[in-house]
């Protein structure tokens, strides 16, 4: 049985979508090649200027607090596709509750913004731990497929010793 022909595309070999801008080569003929992420990407997102998240007082100590939030939705900054999720905050107060349609209106700010599933997660613990300042918190974001790959990301607070 004769194999198909390779359609020559490979690392050596690059499609044009593969390469730079305008297909650039070096002096020697090999075509330049640009990144597939850059570090505009991974950080995409995380300037934007997230709403106050409204606490109000705990009354009672040592308690645990699951906040559910099954129709999260994002947008990937490379492809500019919906990303869909369940994001799970979980956290034992102190002194502040995260009040909840003011949660819900920070979580909404997401619908339309390019960032990575996994700065999702962990900006919103970030303001989480910033607004309520808990015991303790988790945020859990459980993504749904895209391509066949769904992604689950865990962000804890406190964070580990580096």
């Amino acid at each position: 049985m004769q194999m198909p022909k390779s359609s020559g595309q490979s690392a050596r070999n690059p499609s044009p979508s593969q390469v730079g801008p305008g297909n650039a080569t070096r002096s020697n003929g090999s075509p330049v090649r640009t990144p597939r992420y850059t570090d505009e990407h991974a950080s995409a997102g995380l300037d934007h200027d997230f709403p106050e998240i409204e606490t109000w007082p705990n009354q009672f100590p040592g308690y645990e607090i699951i906040v559910d939030d099954p129709e999260f939705t994002s947008v990937c900054p490379k492809t500019g596709l919906p990303d869909f999720g369940n994001v799970v905050i979980r956290y034992m107060p102190d002194r502040r509750c995260l009040e909840l349609k003011s949660l819900k209106e920070y979580l909404q700010t997401f619908r339309n913004l390019g960032i990575f599933q996994e700065n999702v997660v962990n900006q919103v613990l970030e303001d989480v731990v910033r607004w309520a300042k808990p015991v303790w918190a988790e945020v859990k974001g459980e993504f749904r497929p895209r391509g066949g790959i769904s992604t689950i990301v865990i962000a804890k607070f406190p964070r580990p010793k580096e």
